[in-house]
């Protein structure tokens, strides 16, 4: 089994940037990728991006916005997301999954999940 934590969440102004980390722990070697999403208050959990382990390959869910970073450090067992120009609309409690690719991205169910990091970003 894999247990992941994330952390980096707060509270931000508008205009400002975060980076969240993710960290794995347990069998890491058995998870494919790893993903982020976040749920806002109200509304259903939604993919932000994901990053394959082996080779790094990244997938967003609107790469044009170019607002979203992920990357990982596979001697850290560690994915990070860069957010910037934060807008108040990006609050929402951020999750990381670890899985296989399609879990990743949520196309599938069953991959493991964290607690969870809240942000909330000011007008």
């Amino acid at each position: 089994q894999v247990q992941l934590v994330e952390s980096g969440g707060g509270l931000v102004q508008a205009g400002g940037s975060l980076r969240l980390s993710c960290a794995a722990s347990g069998r890491t070697f058995t998870s494919d990728a790893m993903g982020w999403f976040r749920q806002a208050p109200g509304k259903e959990r939604e993919f932000v991006a994901a990053i394959r382990w082996s080779g790094g390959t990244t997938y967003y869910a609107d790469p044009e916005t170019g607002r979203f970073t992920i990357s990982r450090d596979k001697s850290k067992s560690t994915v990070y997301l860069q957010i910037d120009n934060l807008t108040p609309e990006d609050t929402a409690v951020y999750y990381c999954t670890a899985g296989t690719s399609s879990q990743a991205m949520g196309v599938i169910d069953g991959g493991t999940w964290g607690q969870g990091t809240q942000v909330t970003v000011s007008s």
